[in-house]
């Protein structure tokens, strides 16, 4: 196999002039040899192309020639379902109805890859090999680009956006999307939607997706799936900060667990992008939830020696959750993205939380003409992080003020606020939504009714109601683009700000 590396280039000269003539004189990495022999072991024995079906693509190949004839092998094999022989024999009438094999010698350049082949033990290795040149060759390109870029041609991209750009291109290369972006054919679309309905076949339990820590939820929609964009809208005092939290906190938790049960690190992380409270602030209200101490007692130090200890003890316990939390005011959605895909390449990345889009700016150098069309842009933005990380992302949202003016508070999509491509771009939309709130401001004053005993009805009337709403929450599924809508009842502890399964907690 040593002889099959590209041969390690000399180092450049000082001189101004040698410099150009080596770069001129430097052809781009390739091992044609490991090519044909990897070709020529898989047409001899199919098992060979097993070795390297898992990470090797015709884009990976240098020769255009060799490229097309590994595609047209890997059509074959796939289309027989590993059953068939696909041999020199069963594919001449594929091999003669080539035009691009037939420019490059036809049946005596398939006899070559034949002698070129060494045998199917080395085939991953020569795999390998073909890889390796291939990411060479995409380095390259990314750095040429880099280099035009920043000597001006691009003018259009100022330095940030630059640098955005070649993060997202060394990105895609290292988790090798890199030969992403044109058409796929269909089979290969095809293999994974069924492989995605057999992992929801073979699955034991309701969940497929990302656990969100909450039963019925996760019955619903089968848990949080990659490349979905949630929106979770509310008014103010609904809870939709702690129910995001409590949903992170839940896939960090799952993460964790399933880590262990493999003794290993955990391979994803859980992101939470928090424009309007600070770090601090949401570890506290974490804290608070676990400890079941009240953040107001936290926040006053009005807690005892037994309390304070379980609040260490838990504290010590959520320390090794894979949850990172990002507290920049008014990020751009360039800066988040970059930063999502640094999480993505150091500790894996499993689900994005942004608490909330309104405080979002658009990605940098972008001018929108409208509020509207900025939000719209978000959203896409945010859809567009989802589909490239390939994880759901949680987008919280403020409500219109017109819900107030409703006899039924309970949210719409038409009271998304700024912009209906909210809506459209969003996979699901859930509202939260709690009656105990609004029913509380109309308790009933005694000095608006004109008798003691008119009053007292209609205290213990609203004393019947309140009873009947305490510590419970709805969680409107208004939208849901892979499943049912329908709405979740949740229970709701204001002073640990905490949400939960309805049966699980007793009043």
């Amino acid at each position: 196999m040593s002889d099959q590396t590209p041969t390690p280039q000399p180092a450049p000269t000082t001189d101004n002039s040698g410099n150009l003539q080596e770069l001129l004189q430097r052809v781009p990495p390739a091992n044609l040899r490991a090519e044909q022999a990897l070709l020529g072991a898989i047409l001899t024995n199919n098992k060979a192309y097993e070795s390297v079906s898992d990470f090797l693509h015709p884009s990976h190949f240098a020769d255009a020639v060799n490229a097309h004839l590994y595609e047209m092998i890997t059509r074959r094999i796939e289309r027989s379902g590993g059953k068939g022989s696909v041999d020199i024999i069963t594919m001449q009438g594929d091999f003669e109805a080539s035009p691009i094999l037939a420019a490059a010698g036809g049946a005596e350049y398939v006899a070559k890859l034949l002698n070129a082949m060494v045998g199917i033990v080395n085939a991953r290795d020569y795999g390998k090999v073909i890889h390796d040149c291939w990411v060479r060759r995409q380095l390259i390109g990314i750095g040429t680009d880099i280099v035009n870029n920043a000597h001006g041609a691009r003018p259009d991209l100022d330095g940030p956006e630059q640098i955005s750009a070649s993060e997202e291109a060394l990105f895609n290369l290292a988790t090798d999307k890199g030969q992403e972006g044109g058409f796929l054919v269909f089979f290969h679309a095809l293999k994974k939607a069924l492989d995605i309905a057999d992992q929801a076949y073979q699955h034991t339990g309701d969940i497929v997706g990302l656990t969100s820590g909450l039963r019925d939820f996760d019955k619903k929609t089968g848990g949080l799936h990659p490349s979905d964009l949630l929106i979770l809208a509310g008014r103010p005092a609904m809870g939709k900060t702690a129910l995001a939290t409590k949903i992170a906190f839940s896939a960090a938790q799952s993460l964790l667990r399933e880590a262990e049960e493999k003794g290993e690190p955990p391979r994803g992380s859980v992101a939470i992008f928090s424009l309007e409270m600070s770090a601090e602030q949401l570890a506290t209200r974490i804290l608070s939830e676990q400890a079941e101490v009240s953040g107001e007692r936290i926040r006053r130090g009005d807690i005892g020696p037994k309390e304070f200890d379980r609040f260490v003890r838990v504290a010590t316990e959520l320390q090794r959750l894979p949850l990172h939390i990002d507290d920049t005011p008014a990020i751009s959605l360039s800066a988040m993205r970059t930063r999502c895909r640094r999480l993505a390449r150091t500790h894996g990345l499993s689900l994005v939380v942004v608490d909330y889009l309104q405080l979002m700016r658009p990605a940098v150098g972008t001018r929108p003409d409208s509020r509207v069309q900025e939000i719209s842009m978000i959203t896409q933005g945010l859809k567009a992080i989802a589909k490239e990380l390939d994880v759901p992302v949680i987008a919280l949202s403020q409500l219109s003020r017109q819900v107030e003016s409703r006899d039924d508070k309970r949210p719409m999509l038409s009271d998304l606020r700024e912009s209906g491509s909210i809506e459209q771009d969003a996979d699901a939309v859930m509202f939260v939504y709690r009656d105990e709130y609004y029913l509380q401001q109309r308790k009933p004053k005694e000095a608006s009714f004109p008798g003691a005993d008119k009053y007292q009805i209609a205290l213990e009337e609203w004393q019947r109601k309140m009873s009947l709403v305490h510590n419970k929450a709805e969680l409107i599924l208004e939208k849901q683009r892979h499943g049912p809508t329908g709405t979740i009842h949740l229970y709701f502890e204001g002073e640990f700000t905490r949400f939960g399964d309805l049966d699980t907690f007793h009043e």
